[in-house]
C-alpha cells in the first residue's frame, strides 16, 4: 500500500465527500468509508449505514461545498457548507475525520446555521472567505 500524505488524505476526503454528498453514489461511497465507521454526530445515526441513510433521506438538491481542509498525520478538518437540505439556512460545518487502513473511520462535526453577511455583525461571510496568509 503506498504512504499516505497530508495532500493525499486531503485529495482522498474531498473525493469521499463529493461521492458521497454530492454524486450520491453510495455504491462508490463504500471504498472510502470503512464497514466499522465511527459516528460521534448527535444527529446523524451510527456507522456507515446511519450515514449512508442520512443522505439518502435528504433532498436531491443537498450538496456539500468545501472551503478549507487541513490535516496532521491520519486526522482532517473540514470547513464547509451544506446546502439544500431543506432547513430555514444553510449548515456551516466544521467536519473533524480520521483515516484508518485507508478508509474514514471516524467522524466528529461542529454545525451552525449559515448567517448572511448582511446580518452578521462582523459583515464577515461565514463561508468562503479568504484567509490571510
Amino acid at each position: 500500500m503506498s504512504e499516505f500524505t497530508p495532500q493525499r488524505n486531503k485529495a482522498f476526503v474531498l473525493e469521499a465527500f463529493e461521492t458521497l454528498f454530492n454524486k450520491k453514489d453510495f455504491v462508490a461511497a463504500e471504498k472510502f468509508w470503512s464497514s466499522n465507521y465511527i459516528q460521534h454526530s448527535a444527529h446523524i445515526p451510527p456507522g456507515r449505514d446511519g450515514l449512508f441513510g442520512l443522505i439518502k433521506s435528504a433532498p436531491p438538491e443537498s450538496k456539500y461545498e468545501n472551503s478549507l481542509i487541513m490535516a496532521e498525520g491520519d486526522m482532517l478538518m473540514l470547513h464547509g457548507r451544506f446546502s439544500g437540505l431543506g432547513l430555514p439556512a444553510n449548515w456551516i460545518a466544521l467536519d473533524i475525520v480520521r483515516i484508518e487502513n485507508g478508509l474514514l473511520a471516524e467522524h466528529w462535526d461542529v454545525i451552525e446555521d449559515e448567517v448572511t453577511r448582511e446580518k452578521s455583525i462582523s459583515g464577515l461571510p461565514m463561508f468562503g472567505a479568504a484567509f490571510p496568509s
